[in-house]
This record gives structure tokens, sequence and C-alpha cells, in this order.
């Protein structure tokens, strides 16, 4: 791995100087797959506690996608105890179908911004700022804000957006690895639990569109857990 894909705390850092209090690190799993959710991980950081994050950054921590599925796996515990907090939100297939897929990733960053914001008490809490960075080049989290289906949060983020965020920061990084791996055991599970979604080899693509599982949809016809108002074959 180079150096280049190591996370750092530099953007945290640079949105806790502005006066924000709370750090929140965003990213997506899932938003390619033909079945099953999509999710959306969220760490959390006082920014008065970065110096102690930084000084034990869990060993590997990098871009999930550039990690094996056993080192992801073995940073998912330590990862939940290095963050001040931390959720994952998600959104079905049946409300990706209904909603979009951009839509039903700002809720689905809402519920988890929602659970963790009230996991570090923030609703009996008066002034405090959040900073959000969010994987990516488009803020899907602010164009969801107040919606009908939005949740309550008790702190509505300013939200800066990053590319390669979970390659450069360290909030993001953690955030995708906790998603990843959260989604993944559901797809293996699910699989392992039901014959009827075995068949379309999810033990192994997650809900991606791999050959095997695209002619799985054409011998059997999609599960309900297919997004059916996506291109399945």
């Amino acid at each position: 791995m180079s150096i280049s894909a190591v996370p750092t705390f530099e953007l945290e850092r640079r949105i806790a100087a502005d006066g924000y209090d709370v750090i929140v690190g965003f990213d997506e799993v899932g938003r390619g797959s033909l079945a099953g959710p999509v999710m959306v991980g969220a760490a959390a950081f006082h920014a008065a506690d970065l110096d102690r994050a930084q000084q034990s950054i869990p060993q590997y921590l990098a871009d999930s996608k550039m990690l094996t599925e056993h080192r992801r796996e073995a940073l998912y515990e330590p990862l939940q105890k290095w963050v001040d907090a931390y959720a994952i939100g998600s959104a079905t297939n049946q409300e990706i179908d209904e909603w979009g897929i951009t839509y039903a990733l700002g809720i689905a960053a809402l519920r988890a911004l929602d659970e963790v914001e009230r996991a570090l008490g923030l609703e009996q809490e008066g002034g405090v700022r959040v900073g959000a960075i969010l994987d990516g080049p488009s803020d899907y989290i602010s164009k969801a804000f107040m919606s009908f289906e939005a949740p309550l949060a008790p702190v509505l983020p300013y939200v800066v957006t990053q590319v390669k965020g979970d390659q450069r920061c360290c909030s993001v990084a953690a955030a995708a690895v906790l998603a990843k791996v959260k989604r993944d055991r559901l797809m293996v599970a699910l699989a392992e639990e039901n014959p009827d979604y075995a068949r379309y080899g999810w033990a192994h693509n997650k809900g991606y569109g791999s050959q095997a599982h695209r002619e799985a949809i054409v011998q059997y016809g999609p599960s309900d857990l297919h997004r059916v108002s996506w291109k399945l074959t």
C-alpha cells in the first residue's frame, strides 16, 4: 500500500479549527449492488479527542476497497472501540426502487447521523456544531435534510465532500470499513439462511452484478430483495 493511500486527520483538524465540536466521516457501500440494501457508515470523533485518536489509529486502516476481506474483518472490532461513536444507516431495496439511489443514500446517511448524535448525547446539549466529511464529489446528505422521510437528527451538520475521502481521511476510512463489513455479513447471512437467496451467489458476490448472479436472475427471476427498478440482466 502506497503512502498516499494512508488516511490522516488533516481534513478533520481543519474542520475542527473552524469551530466544529464533532467531526463525522461518512461513506457508502452497496450503491452498485443489484440486491439488498445500500448502507452508509458514520464514524464520529469529538474535535477535542483528535489527538488521542491520531495516536491510536488502528494498524492497517485504509480505504476498505484496498483491504482484503480478512483485514477488514480484523479491523471491525478495533474500529468500534477507537471511534467516539459510530452507526450504519441503511435504505432497503424497496426504498431504492421508490426513491432512487441518491435520495436513498441521503436518508441512509441521516439515519446513521441521527444514531451517532444520540449516542454522543447531542440531543441534550445546546450549541454543538457538527462537521461532516462525505466521501465522493456529491453532497447527497444536505439534499435530504428536512425531507419527509428524513429522521429529525439533533444537529444538522455542515457537510464537506472529499473525493477519495476513504483514502485520505481517517474518519471516512473507518466509516467505510464498518459499513462494508456489516453489509457483507448481512448478504452472506441471507444466503446461508435461505436457499432462495443462496442460488444468487450472495455469499460470494454480496449482491453485486457478477455473471453468475445475473445468470441466476435470468433462470429464477428476481427475489424480493432485488432492486427491480434496475437493469438486472
